[in-house]
């Protein structure tokens, strides 16, 4: 639902691996949403040693609750340092739909960080997916378009003045955008649809409408000033 484009553009060129802090049993199902996530995260293509999904008492998935970062950064620990991950992708702290289970994610993470700066595990970086309003949020197409028209314009305002290309990174804003095109959307569409005890109505109306489908922007989180950069 929220970052096919992000792993469709980076699964050529790095390592992308999947870690889900719940089974999605809220409702009884959890051995049916563990089965569907195997399946999209094949459509996506990250391979099925570089994907888990955690069975924890403490991070259960409930709507109501959020989750203790002490507690999430200690469940993904060894999943970091054994795998030697560099970079951190998750939520911000409005979860996009402020579903209080997304909201504890970065916090755990970012407590995870802060305490491997004083070890001898590798630099881990925390990029937070940036949740936006609820029109732009449901722009689709329109919001891809938009997307690449204002990388095409920092690109050209960076060799006017001389600097490098950003890569589709924003300075201004520091912001890494990824954007997907129609293959990718399509892909989307295919991993989404493995989901089918979650397709509603109303998700057939996000797959159409999401700007999540096409735009993923994301911004780096440092957790020794609890600020965004």
């Amino acid at each position: 639902m929220f970052f096919a484009p992000t792993i469709l553009s980076l699964r050529a060129r790095a390592d992308v691996f999947s870690l889900c802090l719940s089974t999605g049993n809220a409702e009884g199902h959890g051995e049916t949403r563990q089965r569907e996530l195997a399946q999209s995260l094949s459509v996506l293509g990250i391979d099925e040693k570089r994907r888990w999904v955690v069975d924890h008492p403490a991070l259960q998935d409930n709507f109501t609750a959020k989750w203790d970062a002490g507690v999430i950064a200690k469940t993904i620990r060894p999943y970091i340092i054994d795998n030697n991950i560099t970079t951190i992708l998750t939520f911000d702290k409005q979860g996009i739909s402020q579903h209080p289970n997304h909201v504890s994610l970065p916090l755990g993470a970012a407590h995870l960080i802060s305490s491997l700066k004083s070890s001898t595990a590798p630099t881990t970086r925390l990029f937070t997916l940036v949740t936006v309003p609820v029109v732009p949020k449901y722009t689709g197409l329109l919001s891809a378009l938009l997307a690449r028209l204002d990388i095409v314009f920092q690109r050209a305002l960076e060799r006017l003045v001389g600097l490098p290309s950003s890569s589709g990174v924003n300075h201004q804003n520091a912001l890494a955008v990824f954007v997907s095109g129609i293959n990718e959307y399509i892909a989307a569409i295919q991993a989404m649809s493995a989901h089918k005890s979650q397709l509603e109505w109303f998700r057939y109306l996000y797959i159409g409408f999401s700007r999540y489908m096409w735009v993923n922007e994301w911004i780096e989180v440092r957790p020794d000033t609890g600020v965004s950069v």
